[in-house]
């Protein structure tokens, strides 16, 4: 495996946003790419405006050397720029290639490819989507690390790069300023995510309304990992869950969840773990941590009403959990986000 020291070493002059003030973002097109993901970052990040419909973000596709390279559907992919766009980027986004089979065995970068990583300026927020974590692990970026990858890329993966804390059964893995997504779709959920880390929840669901996606899915990979079909017979948890977000704010007990889904709670618990890839506590509180979210980002509700209606009982309650998840208190969250504050800011 070809390493490399991350930051680099000998950084370029760190230039600010472009004259628009917009976050730039450099999608690194290597041969063999396929087209569906290479176009995610362009598509949902194009569709962010802020209050004066003006984008705030400007995407570039880019090759290691600037030059043409073939797809994996078998035509060319003409880029914007060359590494030098890697280079000026606020956020680095590599998608997959399937021309690069030495990766899988951990065998090192291509030296024009690992030339223009090594470019990237520290403090860089550095993403791949899908087996685009290839290309990160081969350059080291990822050693020690938390990160995903397809579900059926897992095994391959953690013997070619062992130093990776490989987690196969979420959609996407936050690390700060390394981003690593599951397959294909994941990497739409990946760029909402990081529109919401961003702007808040307000733009990402605006994103996702105009790319016609939901805005969060619910679970992680397990739910699309390869198993035996269920008999028909067996009930599934699909229209409790649907229910449940209809009833955040009420007490929702495990028992009750159980009784809606006509199932013991034995069964209901070992069936929602198999098709959400989470428990129904931790689901139901990712649900009320994303209400509170929205609460927060578009109302005026004191905090112990935000609580309320979100299922946490106490403002006490949403603010542990708030700080256990996202490691800040309700009314930081809402000074960052509020939609409000937004405008005025002309965000």
């Amino acid at each position: 495996m070809s390493e490399m020291q991350w930051p680099c070493t000998d950084p370029l002059p760190d230039p600010s946003a472009d004259a628009a003030g917009r976050h730039r973002i450099a999608v690194l097109a290597l041969p063999g790419v396929p087209p569906f993901e290479l176009g995610i970052p362009s598509r949902v990040f194009g569709s962010v405006l802020d209050a004066g419909s003006r984008p705030l973000y400007e995407v570039t596709v880019c090759t290691a050397d600037g030059a043409p390279v073939l797809s994996d559907a078998g035509f060319t992919v003409q880029p914007a720029a060359g590494p030098e766009a890697l280079a000026a980027a606020d956020t680095v986004i590599v998608p997959p290639t399937h021309a690069m089979p030495e990766l899988g065995r951990g065998g090192p970068l291509p030296p024009e490819v690992t030339a223009a990583i090594a470019g990237i300026r520290p403090g860089t927020r550095l993403v791949s989507i899908c087996a685009g974590s290839y290309v990160l692990a081969a350059a080291g970026l990822l050693d020690g690390r938390p990160a995903t990858t397809h579900w059926g890329l897992a095994p391959e993966f953690r013997r070619a790069y062992p130093r990776v804390k490989v987690d196969e059964e979420v959609l996407f893995v936050d690390d700060g300023d390394v981003l690593t997504s599951a397959g294909v779709a994941a990497g739409v959920d990946l760029c909402l995510h990081m529109i919401r880390r961003d702007h808040g929840a307000a733009a990402a669901n605006r994103a996702a309304r105009m790319c016609v996606v939901p805005p969060w899915r619910d679970g992680g990979q397990a739910q699309y990992i390869d198993r035996p079909v269920p008999e028909p017979t067996v009930g599934t948890t699909t229209a409790t869950r649907a229910w449940a977000l209809e009833h955040l704010g009420e007490p929702l007990s495990l028992n009750r969840l159980a009784e809606h889904a006509r199932m013991s709670l034995r069964s209901f618990t070992r069936r929602f773990r198999d098709e959400v890839g989470m428990t129904p506590v931790q689901w139901l509180t990712a649900q009320r941590l994303e209400l509170a979210k929205q609460l927060l980002e578009t109302t005026d509700l004191s905090i112990d009403l935000v609580a309320h209606r979100c299922g946490f009982g106490s403002a006490n309650s949403l603010r542990a959990h708030m700080r256990t998840a996202f490691g800040v208190s309700p009314a930081s969250y809402r000074r960052t986000f509020h939609t409000d504050d937004l405008v005025e800011a002309g965000v």
